[in-house]
């Protein structure tokens, strides 16, 4: 019997809601405390999941992609997000520092190896944690991939992204000067950290809402008003990232460093009308990545709950599973 019968909406890919049997602060140095969380089976394999933003937060959705009589299932929420504290904190928070606080991570649990599962800004950080500590990875699942590199942040906050989405993206500039929108990362920089909580909360809505409404492939170019305190906190934690380059030594530094990688298996689940990542990023990592798999998802767009990119994570994970059985 299929094991999914009724395909019309992405929650009945998933699993059933299952609960944390663990969950702490863990102290990570530099004044940071990050949450984490163990979900599943106790004695099942081990996969983390990374995030996406930088500065979205985990959520409990996200356990539902694993078996969790096969899996143990590791949330974490990275620095400045949800609810590690200092909340919005972008001091002593750079890509290394997370790719540091995963591996305090799996010192603590006493994990051995582990699946590093990760989508977006997630891809990013499980690419790099995997590059610098691959003996502790045993496979990688990626979806909606985002490298770092220039043309990406070119793509989406310069121009590109907005050919397709003209009157959203006129809402993302309108708020920024003329003689300023030849670079809206640094604009939005100034104005995120201005000091000034209402303009923070008034530009990280704006910043926030340009992404949120090209999320899905059934956008209509709206997207709800987020709540002041999150917008402001994620605006501000991805601007940071993104100003910096992520905090990579060059551009095009992952794909560069794919021989660290090439001898682990890889998934990577990827929408074909993936606006805020578009596909040529996980094409490209594929043609260098001799043990990836990629899966490019018809009708998908980038978010996480969408129907078909859902239902072959879930086919994915259940897959490595059916493999550690045999």
């Amino acid at each position: 019997m299929d094991k999914y019968p009724d395909q019309k909406r992405a929650v009945q890919y998933l699993y059933p809601p299952i609960e944390p049997f663990d969950q702490r602060m863990l102290d990570v140095g530099q004044g940071h405390r990050i949450y984490v969380e163990q979900s599943g089976n106790p004695k099942g394999i081990p996969v983390v999941v990374c995030h996406g933003g930088p500065g979205g937060g985990s959520s409990p959705a996200m356990r539902r992609y694993f078996d969790p009589e096969k899996y143990r299932v590791i949330l974490f929420d990275q620095r400045g997000c949800g609810r590690s504290r200092p909340y919005a904190s972008c001091e002593s928070n750079t890509t290394w520092h997370l790719v540091a606080d995963m591996e305090k991570i799996r010192v603590l649990l006493g994990i051995e190896q582990w699946i590093v599962f990760g989508g977006s800004w997630g891809a990013t950080l499980a690419l790099v944690y995997a590059q610098s500590h691959p003996e502790y990875v045993r496979n990688i699942i990626l979806r909606g991939v985002f490298l770092m590199t220039q043309a990406e942040l070119d793509w989406f906050y310069n121009g590109g992204a907005a050919r397709f989405w003209p009157d959203t993206w006129a809402r993302f500039v309108n708020p920024i000067p003329e003689d300023e929108r030849g670079n809206l990362i640094e604009a939005y920089n100034k104005r995120l950290f201005s000091g000034n909580r209402s303009d923070e909360i008034r530009f990280g809505r704006a910043w926030s809402a340009w992404e949120n409404a090209l999320a899905s492939i059934a956008s209509n170019g709206a997207s709800g008003e987020a709540p002041g305190e999150y917008a402001r906190a994620f605006a501000r934690l991805e601007n940071h990232y993104f100003i910096n380059r992520g905090f990579l030594d060059f551009d095009g530094q992952i794909l560069a460093n794919i021989g660290a990688i090439s001898h682990i298996p890889g998934i990577i689940v990827q929408g074909r009308y993936d606006m805020i990542c578009p596909p040529l990023a996980a094409w490209r990592l594929n043609e260098l990545w001799p043990n990836a798999d990629l899966v490019m998802v018809r009708d998908a767009g980038h978010a996480l709950s969408e129907p078909g990119i859902s239902k072959e994570l879930v086919r994915a994970m259940d897959r490595i599973a059916e493999m550690e059985d045999e």
